[in-house]
């Protein structure tokens, strides 16, 4: 079926595969000559984001987004040392991987320095994507409601991201494809992360339930 393509943020799979998917539709067909869609939030309150990680022993990549994309990260301090960390450099593992799209770089140096296995390798897979179809994400990205545990050199983290005002826009052609919200817009992530030997924590897997109750306003 020929209709109006999205490429949604980071649908994945049980086994952490992408999945190309229709942020704003039930339809899961897909085709050639369909467009792309993005992903992103809604409305809340806004916290106090985490403060940046701690530690220095890391020269951390700067991220330097376009102008027209935007984030707000309903994530307050939790006053866990370990905790906060893992929120912060999740945060900035989420916008590497939109300044790789961006920059059209599959491999980009900021979204390895917070990727390893196959959360890593499902983004490379995501970006290059983006990149085969010449396009971006803009727009505006929340996040909110996350659950964090911290053990030692280990974390798992769960969140919601709301897709609703992010869009695909196509590089050649200057255009925005936009589309309606739909449950599919309101997104919950699972994450696993681990500290490395930079005091770093590293998303190594990542799995999403697209239209989740916890996650829709």
């Amino acid at each position: 079926m020929n209709r109006p393509l999205r490429l949604a943020t980071a649908a994945l799979t049980a086994s952490a595969a992408l999945l190309l998917t229709s942020c704003g539709s039930d339809d899961k067909s897909s085709g050639a000559d369909e467009k792309i869609a993005g992903a992103e939030q809604g409305e809340a309150k806004k916290s106090a984001p985490p403060s940046e990680p701690a530690e220095t022993a890391a020269e951390r990549p700067k991220i330097s987004l376009p102008s027209d994309l935007t984030y707000e990260f309903a994530w307050a301090k939790t006053g866990d040392k370990n905790k906060d960390a893992v929120l912060a450099d999740r945060q900035q593992a989420i916008k590497s991987v939109d300044l790789a799209i961006a920059e059209h770089d599959p491999s980009h140096k900021a979204m390895r320095f917070y990727y390893e296995g196959d959360a890593a390798a499902n983004a490379q897979r995501y970006i290059q994507a983006y990149v085969k179809a010449d396009a971006r994400t803009t727009g505006a990205y929340r996040y909110y409601a996350p659950t964090v545990t911290a053990d030692g050199d280990t974390a798992a983290l769960t969140y919601c991201e709301d897709q609703s005002k992010v869009y695909d826009k196509y590089l050649k052609k200057d255009k925005v494809d936009k589309g309606p919200a739909t449950k599919n817009s309101y997104v919950l992530y699972a994450a696993k992360l681990t500290r490395n030997d930079a005091g770093v924590w590293v998303t190594t897997e990542l799995n999403a339930t697209r239209g989740s109750d916890k996650c829709r306003p």
